[in-house]
C-alpha cells in the first residue's frame, strides 16, 4: 500500500482530539469512517482500511453516532438466513 503525507494544521489535530503521536492512525480512521458515512466502503473494506476488526469499527462508527446502513431489506435477508439455517 502506497502512503501519503499530508499537513494538517496542529489547530485542526488539537480540535479532532488528536494527540499529535497518534495523529496518523487516528486521522486514517476518520477519514475512512467518512467514506463509510458515505457508502464509499462497506464495513468490511472500512475496517480493514482503519485496521481494526469489524466489531471494533462498528463501535468507532457507534461513539460518533454513523449508522451501520442496515436496512430493511437487510433485517429480512437475515431473517431468512437464521430460518433457513434453523436458527
Amino acid at each position: 500500500m502506497t502512503n501519503v503525507t499530508v499537513e494538517i494544521p496542529t489547530e485542526v489535530l488539537t480540535l479532532a482530539g488528536l494527540p499529535n503521536g497518534s495523529a496518523s492512525n487516528r486521522a486514517t480512521r476518520l477519514l475512512v469512517l467518512e467514506l463509510f458515512r458515505e457508502g464509499r466502503v462497506s464495513l468490511g473494506r472500512a475496517a480493514e482500511l482503519a485496521g481494526a476488526s469489524v466489531e471494533e469499527f462498528m463501535e468507532f462508527s457507534a461513539q460518533r453516532q454513523v449508522s451501520l446502513h442496515y436496512t430493511e431489506t437487510d433485517l429480512c435477508e437475515d431473517r431468512a438466513t437464521a430460518d433457513r439455517l434453523k436458527l
